[in-house]
């Protein structure tokens, strides 16, 4: 290899390796696409007119994308000339913190890992923590142009405010620790606030207060931390972390919209406001009954996270027990479970969910039973391949040795041991799940036609697209979205357990 192409690949591994303009790249990227659609959507071109509010977030969102694409453009330049980032560039990313104003989470998110050189677990999910509680606190406040509100919205507002405070003054103090720094016996306090604040579905806050209280208790110890290295090889990964703000996100909103939004305007008729353009008071219209789009969506998250995690947590609880019995007996045990499982898996998975769903009736308990009934043996398999994998190695054998009876074999040693490649099927299949759903109901075999789900959404809004598209191009782009996060979060689940690809 010439010295040139040495230098060249030398370069490359530095701007791979570097987490920070892998993040500004995938910012940039997004944010082009992001203002490209805004431009698109700009201008009426059956009124011929331009649409105020849209040009305004066109124009909003340009200057961030060029501030974006400079910072990049810094950041390649320095790994290549230097190989690290001067403090210049990363002062730049204060100017990037202030896109937070348009609601782009890819700017803001890598202007957060810039500023910052010495990136913790802890400061990952306190920075996640912050922008799902403001974006939160975003979606909901729309809420104030409606004519009416909730009874509870004011003091809700108040309290996600009130936790707003603290996730800032726990952000900022994440911030001044570095990740081998001692942590003082009183962040026990602030772990303690942050368990609690995950009451309004603030998962990333649960995430950094059990983290807090790991790194606390180990503290003095030399030994590695599963549940660390795992966060810190999917941290670094730009899709996943975005799909799981995404998820995390929808299941926030959907356990504070129980006190932020009013479940009337979403499935009582208004016939004062029928086919009503999106607006400040109705942000994406209304449907041929009256009803707010905007909040019949954002109850529907509430229906398709339940049924499509429900639909694959179950099978993988019923299909990993006897994936694991199937392989660790083996010979008539695994015989018997696995061509029982066989016949059961022949049946197709969705023409098996309409079946159930036709002789019992559409609802969302059934839906869930449907769905996860077929979706058993798949698990099975891939659980029973795991513990024939794992009973070969030595520990299983010193447990036999040292007198553990088969059922403790299996659950303590075992399964814990094989449930990685579970959880990363589990995260990929998710999402068929979401679309299983969503397509059901659109069949009218799902939940029931007046419950707001995302394919009740989406069927009602099909009969208006050459007039009113708006009313199937959002719950279809919900789909997707929620659909994609789960994929992306199983790729980078994917990526961080796998060994292989580890050392790749």
């Amino acid at each position: 290899m010439t010295k040139s192409g040495s230098i060249t690949q030398e370069m490359r591994f530095r701007m791979k390796s570097s987490s920070e303009y892998s993040q500004a790249n995938f910012a940039w990227i997004t944010s082009l696409l992001l203002t490209l659609l805004f431009m698109f959507n700009s201008y009426d071109y059956g009124e011929n007119v331009f649409r105020p509010f849209i040009l305004t977030a066109f124009l909003a969102y340009l200057f961030f994308t060029l501030v974006q694409s400079f910072v990049t453009y810094k950041l390649r330049k320095d790994l290549m000339r230097d190989g690290s980032i001067s403090v210049w560039t990363r002062r730049m990313g204060w100017i990037q913190l202030l896109a937070i104003i348009t609601g782009n989470i890819f700017i803001v998110t890598a202007a957060f890992h810039l500023i910052r050189r010495g990136k913790s677990v802890e400061y990952t999910f306190a920075v996640y923590t912050v922008l799902t509680q403001l974006f939160v606190i975003g979606v909901s406040g729309l809420n104030i142009f409606k004519p009416y509100v909730a009874d509870t919205f004011l003091p809700a507002m108040a309290v996600l405010l009130l936790i707003m405070v603290i996730d800032l003054i726990v952000l900022f103090i994440v911030s001044q620790y570095a990740p081998a720094q001692m942590l003082p016996r009183w962040m026990l306090i602030v772990s303690v606030a942050l368990i609690l604040t995950s009451i309004t579905g603030n998962l990333f806050a649960l995430l950094l207060g059990v983290t807090l209280l790991g790194r606390i208790r180990r503290q003095g110890k030399q030994k590695s931390n599963f549940w660390n290295d795992l966060w810190e090889r999917l941290a670094p990964n730009v899709t996943a972390m975005s799909g799981l703000f995404f998820i995390v996100f929808l299941f926030s909103i959907s356990i504070c919209s129980f006190y932020t939004f009013d479940y009337s305007v979403a499935v009582e008729n208004n016939y004062s406001a029928l086919l009503q353009p999106p607006s400040l008071a109705y942000p994406l219209g209304t449907d041929d009954f009256g009803r707010c789009l905007f909040s019949r969506i954002v109850f529907g998250a509430r229906i398709s996270l339940i049924v499509g995690c429900m639909s694959t947590i179950i099978p993988v609880l019923i299909g990993g027990v006897l994936g694991a019995f199937s392989g660790f007996y083996g010979k008539h045990t695994d015989n018997i479970i696995m061509r029982l499982l066989d016949v059961l898996y022949a049946i197709p998975g969705i023409l098996l969910a309409i079946a159930i769903i036709a002789a019992f009736g559409a609802n969302s308990v059934n839906l869930i039973l449907a769905l996860s009934l077929g979706s058993i043996p798949t698990y099975a398999r891939t659980m029973r391949a795991s513990v024939l994998y794992v009973s070969t190695f030595e520990f299983v054998e010193a447990a036999r040795a040292l007198g553990y009876n088969n059922r403790s074999i299996i659950f303590k040693h075992i399964i814990p041991n094989s449930l990685a490649p579970m959880i990363i099927k589990s995260t990929l299949t998710i999402g068929g799940a979401v679309i299983a759903t969503s397509s059901l109901s659109y069949l009218g075999l799902g939940v029931e036609p007046h419950i707001p789900e995302w394919g009740n959404i989406l069927k009602l809004g099909s009969t208006y697209l050459e007039t009113h598209s708006y009313l199937a191009i959002y719950p279809g782009l919900a789909i997707i979205l929620l659909v994609l996060s789960f994929n992306f979060l199983g790729d980078g689940l994917r990526d961080a357990l796998d060994p292989k690809l580890e050392k790749a």
